[in-house]
């Protein structure tokens, strides 16, 4: 994998912030010619560095106000249970983002559901049907900040 340097790092970034800059407008912000602007994205999009754009959603305006953490144990543990558990969360309209993790928990699932009332049908309908999941357990999101756009390693001190 080729080495990232700062100028790729920092079109990461505003990319990060805002992917419908302009080619042009990126390339001013980078202090760079628009072609080289344009190549260094290519190369990072053949690397697979960069591997999509997508639009940030509000889930509150979607009518999803209330957002949760499941965590889940499944048994028997393998990869086949594993990849059948997730297929089957990531065709519920009510799951953001899925997880598989080390440590006590298998599963980490982000869901995005109207209220508490919906988040509870939402565990007793979805996740205590499966018999591969032995126990689960949630937390509200409070509230959700945004991190810090990624870089490479070498901007880690």
């Amino acid at each position: 994998m080729a080495a990232m340097d700062g100028i790729d790092s920092e079109i990461l970034g505003h990319l990060q912030r805002d992917a419908r800059l302009t080619n042009r407008e990126l390339a001013r912000l980078v202090g760079i010619a628009p072609s080289t602007c344009l190549e260094r994205v290519r190369a990072l999009r053949s690397r697979g560095v960069i591997t999509g754009y997508h639009a940030a959603v509000q889930p509150r305006a979607l009518g999803r106000a209330l957002q949760a953490l499941v965590f889940a144990r499944l048994r028997p543990l393998s990869r086949d249970v594993i990849a059948s558990f997730e297929a089957y969360l990531a065709q519920l309209p009510e799951v953001v983002s899925v997880f598989v993790v080390s440590g006590d928990d298998d599963f980490v699932v982000h869901v995005a559901v109207p209220d508490i009332e919906h988040l509870h049908a939402f565990l007793m309908d979805r996740f205590s049907a499966r018999r591969e999941v032995v126990s689960f357990r949630s937390s509200v999101i409070y509230q959700q900040t945004s991190t810090r756009v990624l870089t490479s390693m070498e901007d880690v001190e």
